[in-house]
């Protein structure tokens, strides 16, 4: 949706464009640590807004129902920068005689997108969805900084639980966080291979 609206031109579309990159810019100790702060559960910067109108305070992170949100969205605000520039480089790429062709069929908005936007882009939104998966399984910086993987390991993901095994005991266990972290490899490398598959099929197509 944001690289559709950046695809027009109007004022301030460059500045707003580069203001978007900063969490992109930003060391993932920056802004985990930012975020750390803006959901503290007494100090928080969230909690103050939520009560002020009203909504009780919630335990962003020392509570196993939402430790895993808290992470979760923190992780979408360091990604969406990426996302944006690769999709918004392949909306530049269509060119722009087929939507003058569309539009003077009676197409609308709507159905130039669907018709014409989202096929075309399809390529570059799944190479994106591929290096965002892959970028999530591997995510450690963020979750480490902000819960550790807890409380009650309800933020643990394979590498926090690789690390763990392998450096965060009091006794090391090398060996089960390799073979967690050969997981980690193996499913990557499984989404690699669908995504190529998939690319396969649509170039035979």
């Amino acid at each position: 949706a944001l690289a559709v609206f950046f695809s027009r031109n109007f004022r301030l579309s460059a500045t707003l464009r580069a203001l978007f990159l900063v969490p992109w810019l930003l060391p993932l100790i920056v802004s985990s640590s930012t975020w750390s702060w803006m959901l503290n559960s007494e100090s928080g910067v969230v909690n103050a807004v939520l009560a002020a109108v009203g909504i009780d305070p919630v335990n962003w992170l020392t509570s196993p129902d939402w430790s895993l949100w808290s992470v979760t969205i923190a992780n979408i605000w360091i990604g969406i920068p990426f996302n944006l520039v690769v999709l918004y480089s392949g909306l530049q790429a269509i060119p722009t005689h087929i939507y003058e062709a569309a539009a003077l069929d009676g197409a609308t908005g709507w159905q130039r997108f669907w018709r014409v936007t989202f096929p075309l882009l399809r390529p570059v939104s799944a190479i994106t969805l591929l290096l965002g998966l892959v970028y999530t399984l591997k995510v450690f910086d963020i979750i480490w900084i902000m819960t550790k993987g807890g409380p009650s390991d309800a933020s643990t993901t394979l590498a926090t639980w690789s690390y763990r095994l392998g450096f965060g005991n009091m006794l090391p266990s090398f060996g089960p966080g390799a073979a967690v972290g050969n997981l980690l490899i193996v499913i990557a490398l499984v989404f690699g291979l669908v995504y190529i598959r998939t690319q396969r099929r649509q170039g035979a197509a």
